[in-house]
């Protein structure tokens, strides 16, 4: 690996903790265009594998700091993980499946609809005190089965964190404070992350050395990210505004990128 290779691991990977330190999230859609046309992966099939070990690291670590906040609903969490699994081990499978360009095309297309769902208003919660037990099993248990397993799908074919997606859908099927569900939807990310990451390892495609250079970048992005954030707190809505806009310009791009090549 060269020199510029390096640097260009850790820039990238600080890119990607920056935008999750600083407004919560999205960072991960920016994982794999950043390593195939800055790092220069010449495989979209290898940046998704790799990518998929940088999102479940960084997901453990930030667990780590919400659980240590109790803001994890363990037991919603871990059902939406369990079934989400299931449906990321189905999803790897049919994403390594499809052509590299045509993966690519449709994960900008994916980044452009994202891209546009961030613009809304984040919706939170009005049951603080909801959790899965035996007497809420018969509601709760359906709602966190089923969305589990289309975003664990979503996130295993693309190579993604999904936590766009978990978080809503651990609201909708809960109706947990905001806080709660970002913090349990990382629980489902770290899962998601680790069944698409063993899936594509065993396969051979994953890139260890730039995977581990993808970490340390957004370790020190992250932290970066939190202490820019707080001083920054009242903009955070302009800043999520700002950043979607570069997730579709980014995957506009992809997506012309893309064609060009298949055509």
């Amino acid at each position: 690996m060269i020199v510029s290779q390096v640097i260009l691991s850790l820039f990238s990977g600080s890119v990607v903790g920056l935008s999750l330190g600083l407004i919560g999230g999205g960072g991960s859609i920016l994982a794999v265009p950043l390593l195939v046309y800055a790092v220069g992966v010449s495989s979209p099939h290898v940046a998704i594998g790799t990518s998929a070990v940088a999102v479940t690291v960084n997901a453990l670590i930030n667990l780590v700091g919400h659980a240590r906040s109790n803001n994890v609903k363990w037991p919603c969490a871990i059902v939406f993980a369990i079934f989400g699994v299931a449906g990321a081990a189905l999803g790897a499978h049919f994403g390594k499946a499809v052509d590299g360009q045509k993966l690519l095309v449709a994960f900008g297309i994916l980044m452009i609809v994202i891209a546009a769902l961030m613009l809304r208003p984040k919706r939170s919660g009005d049951n603080p005190s909801v959790r899965l037990d035996l007497e809420s099993a018969r509601t709760l248990f359906p709602k966190l089965a089923a969305s589990g397993s289309v975003v664990g799908a979503l996130s295993g074919f693309f190579g993604i964190g999904g936590g766009f997606v978990i978080v809503p859908g651990l609201v909708t099927a809960t109706s947990m404070p905001l806080l709660n569900a970002i913090g349990s939807s990382l629980v489902s990310v770290a899962a998601f992350g680790t069944t698409t990451a063993i899936s594509y390892a065993a396969s051979g495609l994953v890139d260890w050395p730039l995977a581990a250079l993808f970490i340390v970048g957004g370790v020190a992005g992250g932290t970066a990210g939190i202490r820019l954030g707080s001083v920054l707190a009242r903009n955070r809505q302009y800043l999520s505004f700002a950043f979607s806009g570069v997730v579709a310009i980014v995957g506009l791009y992809v997506v012309l990128k893309g064609i060009s090549v298949l055509s």
